[in-house]
């Protein structure tokens, strides 16, 4: 990677060295890792920007301000190349309170040129003829833990190292196929995207495997364990199956629990599961809940 010189910013003199850099840059090329795995909420975890002269890696979990990053994102004059870059633009604006002007998406840029395979690595080997692989183990890895290992600030830079030459050439493309106005308008489209949080699936406890089979009483106990399990979620940030899996819903939803100790003579959670949601668990099984109530009397009055 000597040809991608590259910088993790964490310290206020790298973010002024960045800066400068960004301050004298006409284009950059930008991506950023987040968690959508584990947590109810993408947690941003690496901004990645390049310049000509280097990549840089800002940590927005750490103790710098990246609240300068927000004036260039909404320059006209400076352009902004992304793959895929709608989720990116989404988690900015919601963490950050960012604008953007003057995206350009290899991704969007290549399904409106009529290309089948759109993948980051599919387009740099159609377009610029390098073949490279990116590392899914690294990819779904936890980009949220410190310090950052060599292989995740490897595949940070990785990113961004060719977004700049695949721009050059699906731009020219684009010219040759007159096809500007259109571009430029799915652009503009894509940056007024807005981070939506995660709503309830009202009929999502039906689409668990079994559910069909239940009896009445067992499916009404599963549709308030649905709606907890996403209530707990939310109001912990974390994903769904680290609260409970639906595997662990249906066998509960069949369960006749009156207290902890039914709860635990059942064998159906671990003592850690029971100890953490045992009592609300017990308060559901027995009846629905007040938080559940609270939920659906809310949603009655705005529906």
């Amino acid at each position: 990677m000597q040809h991608n010189k590259w910088l993790l910013v964490d310290t206020p003199v790298k973010a002024d060295e960045a800066l400068k850099d960004i301050k004298s840059s006409s284009v950059i090329s930008m991506d950023t890792e987040y968690d959508s795995f584990h947590y109810f909420r993408d947690k941003l975890c690496l901004i990645q920007i390049k310049t000509k002269r280097k990549t840089y890696l800002f940590d927005p979990l750490g103790d710098i301000d990246l609240s300068f990053l927000g004036e260039h994102f909404a320059a006209s004059s400076l352009c902004k190349i992304m793959h895929a870059g709608d989720n990116d633009v989404r988690i900015l604006k919601r963490d950050y309170g960012f604008f953007f002007n003057n995206i350009f998406d290899t991704h969007r840029a290549a399904l409106l040129l009529g290309c089948s395979r759109l993948s980051l690595a599919a387009l740099v080997s159609q377009y610029l003829g390098i073949e490279f692989e990116k590392n899914k183990k690294i990819q779904c890895s936890k980009w949220d833990l410190r310090p950052l290992t060599e292989e995740q600030l490897a595949y940070a830079v990785m990113d961004t190292a060719y977004l700049p030459d695949l721009h050059r050439r699906l731009e020219d493309e684009i010219l040759k196929a007159g096809l500007e106005a259109e571009a430029a308008e799915i652009f503009t489209d894509m940056a007024e995207v807005v981070w939506r949080e995660k709503e309830l699936d009202q009929g999502g406890h039906k689409k668990i495997w079994g559910y069909w089979s239940l009896p009445d009483g067992c499916k009404e106990r599963l549709k308030r364990l649905f709606r907890w399990r996403y209530l707990k979620a939310k109001a912990i940030n974390r994903a769904f199956f680290m609260i409970l899996s639906d595997k662990d819903l249906f066998s509960l939803s069949w369960a006749e629990i009156g207290n902890l100790e039914d709860l635990g003579d059942k064998g159906l959670l671990s003592r850690d599961k029971i100890r953490l949601l045992g009592p609300e668990l017990v308060e559901i099984l027995s009846g629905e809940d007040k938080s559940i109530k609270a939920h659906s009397s809310q949603n009655s009055r705005h529906s």
